[in-house]
């Protein structure tokens, strides 16, 4: 007999029922190959002895069992694992193996990811110097929340239940007419907008209908790894052009594009990622020219427009463009908690549906009842209240950590003061390995990135994006400290 006194674990503090854990068990037991079709189980006074319950309560197990098809009574015989099931081997089902293992699967995949790279997780509670995220603390949940019962509640909210359109609420896309004419310039119709789970969904839609195997799109020499790797997904050719601090070489693409056909060129005009620089009007206004002439589309990631400190920002290239050649993409996530995923593209109405039905095939739609939410937030004055108390708190946190990166570090970092922006971008002197400054700063109760999100096989700066807005004054004093000291 099997040892099913230790196999067999029930919790006697649980919700769940002890039949249904107990039955629960038994079909562990026999997906996982420990029992075999036609195996006899125990007797229901032999079983309750072992595990402690009561016989009637096994009773009620094995009937479970037999009602599911996992089991078979036969008569004056006893209770048996189901003849007719097909036998299982015995391991564990989908269990990770080594790389140098062949896959378990008994079909063929293509895995084209490294998943080293896939992003940690941010929730756990730690002392942490991030990319540049904003700070949680200050999001006001509370009225989202009451505006999203508010809505529920009412007779019309129950609408907002069923499947709604895949551009997402026609509300919350009115209100971004109105925000971004006021804010940028900007001047489209709710036609011209498709609510996103983030930016990244823009980036990856666009990218999808954009781009083939034979396709080439220009990119930074430092760019965003993420939106790299959607473009290497597609198939197509990455050209790296260079980024000064006046933002992507222009005069650079010009000459590229006299000689080879670009499908599409990707930016970060404001605050680019990872360096933070922003592109110059002069550039926007060239780069707008190159895409006339030579007929490519611009993607525009403006994921955080919205945080800007020393002066008025410049209007995206989207408001300047007269000739649909510019697909803007931002992010409310960004500025407001990244675990509400809600973005925006914006492009001429074609391609937004186009992008709409694509996005369907893989998301039917967003979050009806959230989209709704967030438009009340926009139409009653309260993200834009979020916004002036955020970029002030987040303005007094920049200076404070730049003040202490000026007087503490002047011999080992090098960087500028960011005109917008969650993060700073800081070249480490060239004989710290930052692979083991983050192992380092780990032990001490620091995390902070280790460079490989920013720094690949083309690209070695030796810096990292330092974060600020997410911590307060007395955790960037602290996490700074640890910092000097780990160095």
């Amino acid at each position: 007999m099997l040892p099913y006194k230790s196999l067999i674990q029930l919790n006697r503090d649980s919700n769940i029922a002890l039949y249904v854990q107990l039955c629960n068990n038994f079909i562990q037991l026999i997906t996982n190959g420990t029992l075999k079709p036609s195996d006899i189980l125990p007797s229901t006074r032999v079983l309750s002895e072992l595990i402690g319950i009561s016989r009637n309560t096994v009773k009620i197990a094995y009937e479970e069992l037999m009602s599911q098809g996992w089991a078979e009574s036969v008569e004056r015989k006893g209770i048996f694992v189901l003849s007719k099931l097909p036998e299982l081997s015995h391991k564990k089902i989908y269990q990770q193996v080594p790389n140098s293992v062949e896959k378990t699967s008994s079909f063929i995949w293509n895995n084209p990811f490294n998943t080293k790279n896939i992003i940690e997780d941010y929730q756990k509670s730690i002392l942490r110097i991030d990319d540049g995220f904003p700070d949680v603390r200050l999001t006001p949940v509370d009225l989202l929340m009451r505006e999203y019962r508010s809505i529920s509640r009412k007779f019309y909210g129950k609408n907002f239940l069923k499947y709604g359109h895949p551009k997402g609420s026609g509300s919350l896309r009115s209100a971004l007419c109105r925000y971004l004419s006021e804010t940028r310039g900007l001047a489209v119709d709710p036609e011209n907008i498709l609510i996103t789970k983030g930016s990244q969904m823009g980036i990856y839609l666009s990218t999808q209908l954009l781009l083939t195997s034979s396709d080439k799109i220009a990119v930074g020499l430092s760019n965003y790894r993420s939106a790299d790797e959607i473009f290497k997904y597609s198939g197509a050719e990455l050209l790296r052009i260079p980024v000064d601090e006046n933002g992507m070489d222009i005069d650079f693409l010009a000459e590229v594009v006299t000689r080879q056909k670009i499908k599409a060129v990707y930016i970060i005009p404001h605050h680019h990622f990872p360096t933070t620089v922003t592109m110059s009007m002069e550039r926007r206004l060239k780069l707008l020219k190159l895409a006339e002439e030579h007929h490519f589309a611009i993607i525009e990631d403006d994921y955080d427009f919205d945080f800007h400190y020393n002066n008025k920002p410049y209007i995206p290239l989207a408001s300047i463009d007269h000739h649909n050649n510019v697909i803007y993409i931002g992010s409310i996530t960004k500025t407001f908690a990244p675990a509400l995923r809600i973005g925006f593209l914006i492009a001429n109405p074609e391609f937004v549906n186009a992008c709409a039905s694509l996005r369907q095939l893989i998301d039917k739609q967003g979050d009806s009842l959230l989209e709704e939410a967030f438009s009340s937030l926009y139409d009653n004055g309260e993200m834009e209240r979020h916004f002036r108390k955020s970029i002030k708190i987040y303005k007094q946190r920049r200076d404070l950590f730049c003040e202490i990166l000026a007087t503490n570090f002047n011999d080992v970092i090098t960087f500028k003061v960011p005109e917008g922006g969650l993060a700073v971008w800081s070249l480490f002197d060239k004989e710290i390995q930052l692979c083991e400054l983050a192992t380092k700063g780990e032990k001490k109760g620091l995390k902070i990135s280790d460079g490989t999100f920013y720094n690949d096989d083309i690209y070695f700066p030796n810096g990292l994006r330092l974060g600020f807005a997410s911590i307060n004054e007395s955790e960037i004093e602290q996490s700074l400290s640890i910092l000097r000291q780990i160095i």
